[in-house]
């Protein structure tokens, strides 16, 4: 198994998912099935790792009880992950502010619906603010990747599993309908072994003792602290470690983006797919506009669209929502520049058409 091979394969976006964790090595599943992720853990129950890698899959009887399972996994060091969707993630908050008050890894995959509520089963990106906000309550951030195609998809489990364990925080790979339900052409990683128990004593030296890990020192995990003094030391010991995560982690996508560049789009996930479709119609026209992609929502690229907003005479912020991530566009473009939002929502996507014509509406509009 373990031959350095890579595998060159048609899959899901939620198929690439599964693979691409046992593949990383991962030592655990923990999930409930919801449309549109289900294929995540049908993936992993149909590959069977528990008899390849020794890899925990295990449906749990709710999402609460997956991300309390995920709780426990990091604690002791492991690599675990869960995936759900909308109103499954947001029934998880509680047990991800737990998780970040205690600097405890774990992977969440959120496969976004149209909501509020439930919603539809239908593809949206309206879990922007639950992600990047978190729904959970007090002083915490947690990393946000955004992938847009079903490669990335795979990539970000392992830059996920990277990130967890550098920073001691959940990370969540926040997707949607649409990619985690396209096929595309993905090339697999190597398989990655999995950590002896040795090596995550190693790793994790912070870890709670289990089977195989008697030698490492006591250790308790818990969010509970009565001294507001403590508290507040810790809050901002893990303020302190976001500020640092901002400037380190940060990370973007330019597409037709230079000096010249007059007008820009701000998306990510599927509304980046629609909008460089757009963006390529509108430079046919000899409009000067590119895009930048956030491949981060957490820490968000608000530096270089700051920058940017300098020479843009309007951003176009795209999203298959009311808007969400417009805000922190517009408090990064700090009044530079003219901040507009265009999107469907309640599980509707925006055609390439409809983002060229609302473009055209808007920058019509602006000249008058």
């Amino acid at each position: 198994m373990y031959n350095g091979q890579k595998d060159i394969v048609l899959l899901k976006g939620n198929e690439a998912i599964a693979k691409a964790a046992i593949r990383y090595g991962y030592d655990g599943f923990f999930g409930y099935p919801i449309t549109p992720q289900s294929e995540v853990l049908e993936t992993l129950a149909a590959d069977k790792p528990w008899e390849t890698t020794g890899m925990v899959v295990l449906q749990a009887e709710s999402e609460v009880a997956s991300i309390n399972m995920l709780y426990g996994a990091g604690c002791t060091g492991k690599l675990a992950f869960t995936s759900s969707s909308s109103p499954g993630i947001a029934l998880m908050q509680e047990g991800l502010s737990y998780m970040a008050a205690c600097e405890i890894p774990g992977v969440i995959v959120s496969v976004g619906r149209g909501g509020p509520g439930l919603g539809t089963i239908q593809p949206g990106q309206a879990d922007y603010n639950q992600s990047v906000y978190g729904g959970g309550n007090g002083d915490y951030n947690l990393i946000v990747l955004a992938p847009n195609s079903v490669q990335e998809m795979c990539d970000c489990m392992g830059r996920a599993k990277e990130l967890t364990f550098k920073w001691r925080m959940p990370v969540i790979v926040l997707s949607d309908g649409v990619i985690g339900q396209m096929m595309e052409k993905v090339e697999l990683p190597p398989f990655i072994p999995r950590r002896t128990e040795e090596e995550i004593g190693q790793q994790c030296p912070w870890g709670t003792n289990g089977i195989g890990l008697k030698k490492r020192a006591y250790n308790f995990h818990s969010s509970l602290e009565f001294d507001p003094a403590v508290m507040e030391d810790r809050n901002r010991k893990m303020s302190a470690k976001y500020r640092q995560i901002e400037v380190e982690e940060v990370d973007y996508e330019l597409y037709n983006v230079d000096e010249s560049t007059e007008y820009m789009i701000v998306a990510y996930g599927i509304s980046s797919r629609v909008s460089m479709k757009a963006i390529d119609m509108l430079r046919e026209e000899g409009v000067k506009i590119g895009m930048l992609r956030p491949k981060t929502l957490w820490p968000f690229p608000e530096k270089v669209i700051n920058q940017l907003s300098k020479q843009l005479k309007g951003i176009l912020c795209v999203e298959q929502c009311e808007g969400q991530m417009i805000k922190d566009v517009r408090l990064a473009a700090e009044g530079q520049t003219k901040v507009y939002h265009t999107g469907r929502s309640g599980g509707i996507i925006s055609s390439p058409m409809e983002v060229y014509e609302d473009f055209k509406q808007l920058t019509q509009a602006t000249a008058n």
